[in-house]
């Protein structure tokens, strides 16, 4: 019995297309996070589940271990598709396995007093290992549930067995089981499609019309005569089943036949001659009259199934012993999966560590250099030695240099006068008496206290903003990695490299000593680079105010500010909103000048709200201005009149703005989605782009006329040549909102603002198929969400507004704030300052490359502030 049990085992894998090395492809379930078929779990996350028998299977889990109802495994299969399959061939251990199971799920059932009714091939499937659950419940039936007792009037069992939808539950149907089980059928051949389907093209039999005619061969004499299902019943279905697990057809004319003639307990010779005890016991249970028919638990008690139990109990085990086995590669597989992603954690790691120790020495060589060139006290040499990484004092592991570097940062925080390159503050002079004769001393003391209080406080920066920082280290590092790799895959496929690999290894060498050279050479640049902006980061400390403009307007209650600018010199700034005036202060009259009012030197009156100004960046008594009208005009500050008027806008226009390489033209953007250009000689417009969105910015190239970028309500900027305007030469496509500043910081850096809450930095020169979606950087730490609260460059400083009432200063090195300073207003009473949260700050601009800035808020009030 025991080669037979392993034979059959074999035949039925094969007939159904398995293979005996673990059945399932684990990689795929794993990663697709399938179900782990536990023949033990009877839980709400099975597919189909039975209140009844979930409270049998939390009672007595280990008697019944193998039934009741689970989720339903991708590789699982119907018991009739199963059944059906014409390559099957009979194996008796096999067959009494799978039957013996079904009695142990009915003998469930009963003993709670509950008729299964859906004793039926479709209504169970198999797994890999022969597992046979059950899919269906007996609320799905058209006759309900009844009690096991014989008698029709009894009453039904307060245990009904109810349909819990599961994961794979969508194929139950409410109006029989046929239907249910049909819509399962379908289900499954889903979702092993490809291996059903190479079985269905060698299958004989209609699977439709069989389980449509499987409820005739599986309902009772008793049921036939309208009588309702009984616990016999169920005894019943177990004959038929136990017929087709023994008998095999050839066409499915000959299954129907034999199927009608098992109605009249007729069987096939060849089931009599070859298998009499089985025929024998399948006549008993498919006796007519339902009290003869045996209980569920003298079908258990039979010779029939006692006889084989210790053969069924070795498959038994061999099957447990193989799931076992296909778990145990499941969590292998997972472990290394684990491992796997790990490893790859520890080789970026390795990576990273690389680079920032090729950076360490780098800086440290630069450092020294430094040292040698202004005659440090501290010993080059020494110096050299002790920020020398582990890896070269003493050959250790690439982890090394990150504990140096930690141990030099808690250094650095701690003693911040060690290994310091000296502060941007000068030193006092000595006065000579606290020298007590040793003045060199007394100035080396000094210079170490502003040492450590200036670094003290860089330190402290540092620190707050250390995440944001390494961020931005990783990000610009990557960045020169990839442009890097991409020259030097040019490199060797160009004809140059390809060359030189004839040549002589004297000329090898010195081609390997220059490119040394000319990576040194780049590393050292970006290094500068990235140094350059943490300087220019931790170079001011606050925004302090320089001067409150105090204005006399007291009598027009609307004194928002739309626009702010300053002339060629620094001078002079204008300053114009809503109330339809320009004014236009000198700069050096308000710093130094301490008045109660401040007087405009000349106020220019206009007909509308006024959204934007610029001045001429060459002549300078020119300043343009548009309105709310969608006019644009030219005014002459010197003699305090308009000197041109030009009109062709439909709409508001929101922006305009003079070429500094070009002082005659003049671009303007409106609500109408057009941008105009003007010639101020003609006092025309000189050529027109159209978009489909409002235009709410416009601005030239610093060192152009023959380009213009302007932002849109679409959320896009568009980058223009203007020698061909049909269309643009690149579109920045990244913000999420209406996009309303755009700011050049060179001739292809290019700053925009939004109402997205974001800043973004663009490269145009990365701009290669006409389309930029990728910022180099983004900008978050004020609030944006309505207002245009301006936008100003300087010497890669960028001044912006806030809805919070603060102006808000980048660096463009770095995502996070560098400095801020918050406006607030005066009571008119108290003379108290107090904070008004719906006040925000409506215009900024930089007094040209200087450290100074003029700002604006809602309600008119006007500050300059200086970075120190």
């Amino acid at each position: 019995m025991e080669g037979s049990s392993q034979s059959g085992r074999e035949r039925s894998e094969s007939s159904r297309g398995l293979n005996s090395s673990g059945v399932v492809d684990w990689n795929s379930r794993f990663r697709s996070a399938s179900t782990i078929r536990l023949s033990s779990d009877a839980s709400h996350d099975s597919g189909f589940v039975s209140k009844g028998w979930e409270r049998i299977e939390s009672s007595d889990v280990n008697s019944c271990k193998d039934q009741g109802v689970r989720g339903i495994d991708l590789k699982d299969v119907s018991l009739r598709h199963w059944l059906d399959n014409p390559e099957r061939t009979v194996d008796a251990l096999e067959c009494m396995h799978i039957f013996t199971q079904i009695v142990e799920i009915v003998k469930l059932a009963h003993t709670q007093g509950i008729a299964v009714h859906n004793v039926r091939p479709s209504c169970f499937v198999m797994s890999s290992f022969n597992r046979v659950a059950f899919i269906e419940s007996a609320s799905c039936s058209d006759s309900g549930s009844a009690s096991c007792e014989d008698e029709p009037n009894s009453s039904s069992s307060p245990l009904q067995l109810e349909m819990i939808p599961g994961k794979d539950s969508a194929i139950a149907s409410e109006s029989s089981c046929l239907q249910s089980s049909s819509g399962h059928m379908v289900q499954t051949l889903e979702a092993s499609k490809n291996r059903q389907e190479e079985e269905n093209n060698k299958h004989t039999f209609p699977m439709k019309q069989i389980l449509h005619l499987e409820t005739n061969w599986y309902t009772s004499p008793e049921e036939v005569n309208d009588a309702p299902g009984t616990c016999a019943s169920d005894i019943y279905r177990l004959g038929v089943l136990l017929f087709e697990l023994y008998c095999t057809f050839n066409s499915s004319d000959e299954k129907i036949a034999n199927m009608s003639c098992l109605r009249h307990r007729v069987l096939p010779p060849q089931l009599l001659l070859k298998w009499p005890k089985e025929a024998s016991f399948c006549l008993w249970l498919l006796h007519p009259d339902p009290s003869s028919r045996p209980k569920v638990g003298e079908l258990l008690e039979s010779e029939f199934l006692k006889t084989p139990r210790h053969d069924l109990e070795e498959r038994e085990a061999a099957i447990e012993l193989r799931e076992k086995i296909d778990e145990q590669e499941l969590l292998l597989e997972f472990l290394l999966l684990i491992q796997q992603k790990k490893q790859e954690a520890v080789e970026n790691l390795h990576e990273i560590v690389s680079f920032l120790s090729s950076d360490v020495e780098e800086a440290t060589k630069m450092q020294t250099t430094l040292k040698l060139k202004g005659g440090s006290s501290v010993e080059p040499a020494e110096e050299a030695t002790k920020m020398q990484t582990p890896l070269e004092m003493k050959g250790g592991s690439s982890l090394e240099p990150a504990k140096h570097l930690n141990s030099r940062r808690t250094n650095t925080t701690e003693d911040p006068d060690s290994g310091s390159s000296g502060s941007r503050k000068r030193s006092r002079p000595s006065t000579g008496e606290e020298s007590d004769g040793h003045p060199d001393e007394s100035q080396k003391f000094e210079r170490h206290i502003e040492n450590k209080s200036s670094i003290s406080a860089k330190s402290s920066r540092l620190m707050k903003n250390f995440r944001k920082l390494e961020a931005a280290y990783f990000m610009t590092r990557r960045r020169v990695i990839k442009r890097d790799k991409s020259m030097s895959r040019n490199c060797q496929t160009s004809p140059e490299c390809k060359s030189s690999a004839t040549a002589t290894e004297r000329s090898s060498l010195s081609n390997l000593s220059s490119k040394g050279g000319c990576n040194g050479d780049r590393q050292r640049g970006w290094i500068n680079s990235y140094l350059e902006g943490l300087c220019k980061y931790f170079s001011f400390s606050k925004l302090e105010v320089k001067a409150d403009l105090k204005q006399g307007d007291l009598l027009n209650p609307s004194n928002l500010i739309c626009s702010l600018s300053f002339d060629r010199d620094g001078e002079f700034f204008a300053t114009a909103g809503v109330n339809k005036k320009i004014k236009v202060f000198e700069y050096n009259s308000i710093l130094n000048v301490d008045r109660d009012i401040h007087y405009p030197v000349v106020e220019m009156a206009n007909r509308s709200k006024l959204s934007s100004i610029c001045w001429n960046g060459y002549i300078k008594s020119q300043l343009a201005s548009s309105n709310f009208e969608g006019v644009v005009q030219v005014w002459d500050v010197t003699r305090s009149q308009l000197f041109m008027e030009m009109r062709g806008h439909e709409k508001r226009v929101w922006s305009v703005d003079f070429s500094l390489a070009d002082p005659t033209m003049l671009a303007s953007g409106s609500d109408d989605g057009s941008v105009k250009l003007w010639n101020i000689n003609q006092g025309v417009s000189v050529g027109t782009i159209k978009t489909k969105a409002n235009v709410c910015c416009v601005q030239f190239p610093v060192d152009s006329g023959r380009a213009l970028a302007f932002g849109s309500a679409d959320h896009k900027i568009y980058y223009y040549d203007l020698r061909n305007s049909k269309l643009p030469l690149c579109t920045l496509i990244g913000h999420n909102k209406t996009v309303s500043y755009v700011k050049f910081i060179d001739s292809t850096t290019l700053v925009s603002a939004s109402t997205d809450n974001t800043i973004k930095l663009w490269d145009l020169s990365t701009c290669t198929s006409r389309i930029l979606d990728s910022p180099l950087q983004s900008f978050t730490g004020h609030m944006n969400v309505k207002n245009f609260v301006g936008l100003s460059v300087s010497d890669g400083y960028i001044a912006t507004g806030s809805e919070t009432n603060e102006v808000v200063i980048y660096h463009k090195a770095f995502p996070m704030p560098a400095l801020s300073f918050k406006f607030n207003c005066t009571d008119t009473l108290s003379g108290d300052e107090v904070d008004d949260s719906a006040q925000f700050i409506s215009s900024v601009c930089w007094r040209g490359q200087s450290p100074t800035l003029v700002a604006a808020n809602s309600m008119g009030n006007i500050k300059l502030l200086e970075m120190v």
